[in-house]
């Protein structure tokens, strides 16, 4: 029996949209291609601290698989107790760091050249690239006397504005004003405030609520690019592909720029690019603004008559700030293109590496989905991490997580770089400092494995377990009092929300600016199938949570399968069904009962699921359309990533309403229109069956539609509703 919780593959089967690949993968907790998560410490090198031989230095690699992507894991060899005394007494403080930086630049003796070394093979490339990783962090880019001449005096006002929002969200609160709003944030005390009636969306405005004279902030939309606070270098790019706002980019565009929690179920074909051009230019100019805000405070620090009882506080534990969570690599190289064309940078170090692992020309067939090819054509592995640093002049891809001011990561490759459940070998310090978190295509990620995602957020904003080379008097104070949860911006971007979005929204976005939650509204799926034919929608009751899977499965066994054991030339028999199921966990059960139960001794049936071979889904496609097998088993994560045109189908049995609205028109719509268009069907004997409960409201919903959705749910009279 292969396991319930899974990613999107299991071993024996090679299920992938988009391209094919050679299978490579190991086992335990998987993501969607099954990826072993490696126990091991992983160990990263800071170069904040004054330089000192590093011995059994990491080779900190992302090795190349067999077939030219990565299956990476940066891991490192243990340091002997000897190396840890040397570690901890070599360590500095900042001052001294510049001191030293200022005796590099005045010496006399030539700059160090790195050499270069032809070597053949992967692992050889691999090693000369992190050899000269770490010659380039030698040659101290963070010396701010070079820093300076790239700091531009145009925008130090801007900086020090208290309209900005970056400086009244990071530096504007009061610690007694930001312990009251922590206060009201945990004690779930919030003031509401909700968006006038809009014909296809609305939202909700939840702030802390006000104790003091402070004002309960309003949400109010932009007009334009002129009203973000940017910095001057991003403007002239961020006008060039960002000329217009349409109604609700305007109104996500402010939410974004003021620093607050975003909960977005409204992701569409049309504006996913906007809303990534927006999310990118938002973090580049987080970026920068905390970048130089260091870079001045460093000149001031620097100066000859400084005050030594000033006390700039204006970093984290750790350099890494932004983070993004990402479905594939597809994903990952259309935010990168986008940062790329609002910084133009003059340099781009380890770009031709990167191209060779994260682009790719393959498409899929024509005749899949658009959201389909939107997700899966091009290059869909959906395990990497990828580190950005930003320097003067130069973006470098690949750069070492604590190096790195920008991480994007799939989950499954952010958490095999966490480590094994053992606290012992777990490395997530670089995820310390961690102020903003974007999290697209939630619903892709959904399908994959939500449990890495959780994951993730458990372990963001944690106190580091070492001291990875910082400052601590450059600490800002909410930092070392463990309340940096409480300033991080999440924004959660979906096609649809789910049941684990939202605990995601009540237990992990405590930003004390607010939070904001969009909620749309639908028309039903159900009213755009194509064909007319007889919809049924049957409730079932439970009394607690836990009694609704085994109520569920209870109706299913009693009021459902005596129709599929019906002769099938009879009316209502079990002929060419097709019994769809939400989660593996109700397939397993659903077959099993099926296999074994003497009541469905004499019904034939097939099974499709996201762990099936191609040899068995051909066979059970094929069994299913010449008739062989009445009934066929078939999953929602399979239909996600394979999309599967089946053939013969006649009637549907929902055993549970789908996550995503659009597989719903696909498989009513699609599957019985198909069979009623090749005159293998009556249009009067097809019809579809779908269990619910009180559980599926958010399904239900985009079902049936927002104005109906309520009163089928509270209806006393009857547990049947049909729509023709």
């Amino acid at each position: 029996m292969a396991p319930i919780f899974r990613g999107r593959r299991a071993p024996q089967g090679n299920l992938r949209g988009g391209s094919q690949t050679s299978s490579r993968r190991r086992v335990i907790d998987r993501g969607r291609n099954n990826h072993k998560i490696q126990a091991g410490k992983n160990t990263f090198y800071s170069t904040r601290v004054e330089e000192q031989p590093i011995k059994n230095a990491a080779i900190h690699d992302e090795r190349l698989s067999e077939n030219g992507t990565e299956s990476v894991e940066e891991k490192s060899e243990p340091q002997s107790d000897s190396e840890n005394e040397t570690d901890q007494h070599s360590a500095q403080p900042y001052s001294a760091l510049l001191q030293s930086l200022n005796v590099y630049e005045h010496s006399a003796e030539p700059a160090r050249k790195k050499r270069k070394v032809d070597v053949t093979g992967n692992e050889g490339r691999q090693q000369v690239e992190d050899d000269q990783d770490y010659d380039e962090e030698r040659q101290g880019d963070e010396d701010p006397s070079i820093e300076d001449a790239d700091f531009d005096l145009d925008d130090e006002d801007n900086i020090e504005s208290n309209l900005d929002p970056f400086c009244q969200h990071f530096e504007g609160l009061s610690d007694e004003v930001l312990q009251r709003k922590i206060q009201a944030v945990t004690d779930k005390d919030w003031s509401i405030e909700r968006s006038a009636k809009h014909p296809r969306w609305s939202y909700s405005l939840h702030v802390p609520a006000a104790s003091g004279p402070e004002p309960t902030p309003s949400h109010k939309r932009i007009s334009g690019l002129s009203d973000l606070p940017l910095k001057n270098r991003l403007k002239g790019s961020a006008g060039k592909i960002l000329q217009t706002f349409e109604h609700l980019s305007a109104d996500l565009a402010s939410a974004v720029f003021k620093y607050r929690d975003i909960l977005f179920p409204l992701r569409t074909l049309d504006n996913a690019y906007v809303i990534r051009k927006l999310t990118c230019l938002h973090t580049l100019n987080h970026v920068f603004k905390t970048r130089d805000r260091v870079i001045k405070n460093n000149a001031r620090l620097s100066k000859d008559d400084i005050n030594t009882d000033m006390e700039l506080r204006d970093q984290g534990f750790t350099r890494p700030k932004i983070l993004f969570l990402l479905p594939t690599r597809k994903t990952c190289v259309e935010y990168v293109n986008i940062i790329i064309a609002l910084c133009m940078p003059k340099q781009q170090e380890n770009k031709k590496r990167y191209l060779e692992t994260y682009s790719s020309k393959d498409q899929t067939s024509e005749s899949k989905p658009e959201d389909f090819r939107d997700l899966f054509a091009g290059n869909d592995d959906d395990m990497f991490r990828l580190g950005l640093k930003f320097t003067r002049k130069t973006v470098k891809f690949f750069a070492q997580f604590y190096d790195s001011d920008v991480i994007f990561a799939s989950p499954l490759g952010l958490r095999m770089v966490l480590g094994a459940d053992d606290p012992k070998k777990q490395d997530n310090d670089f995820l310390s400092s961690i102020e903003v978190i974007i999290v697209d295509q939630a619903e892709a990620l959904h399908m994959q494995n939500w449990e890495h995602v959780e994951y993730i957020f458990d372990h963001l904003n944690l106190q580091p377990k070492e001291a990875h080379g910082c400052d601590f008097s450059r600490v800002k104070e909410w930092y070392l009092d463990g309340k940096a949860k409480y300033l991080r911006q999440t924004i959660l971007l979906s096609s649809f929300n789910f049941p684990s979005l939202n605990k995601l929204y009540s237990q992990s976005m405590l930003n004390v600016t607010g939070k904001l939650k969009y909620s749309a509204v639908h028309q039903g799926v159900m009213m755009d199938l194509g064909i007319s034919l007889k919809q049924n929608f049957s409730r079932f009751d439970f009394k607690t949570p836990m009694e609704e899977p085994d109520n569920r499965f209870k109706y299913f066994t009693s009021v459902i399968v005596p129709s599929l054991t019906k002769p099938k030339h009879s009316r209502g028999g079990g002929q060419s069904t097709l019994i769809f199921l939400p989660s593996y966990a109700d397939f397993v059960r659903v077959r099993n009962y099926l296999a074994s139960s003497s009541d469905t001794r004499n019904v034939s049936f097939g099974s499709i699921s996201e762990y099936t071979s191609a040899k068995e889904v051909a066979r059970a496609r094929s069994h299913f359309s010449s008739g062989r097998h009445s009934v066929l088993l078939y999953t929602e994560r399979a239909h996600h990533f394979k999309r599967y045109h089946l053939k013969g189908v006649k009637k549907i049995i929902m055993y549970g309403l789908p996550d995503n609205p659009i597989f719903y028109k696909e498989i009513v719509g699609g599957y019985l229109g198909a069979s009623v268009r090749s005159a293998q069907l009556n249009i009067r004997e097809a019809s579809v069956r779908a269990l619910f409960s009180r559980l599926d409201i958010l399904k239900l919903e985009r079902t049936v539609g927002s104005d109906r959705y309520v009163a089928m749910l509270k209806e006393t009279r009857g547990d049947m509703f049909d729509f023709v």
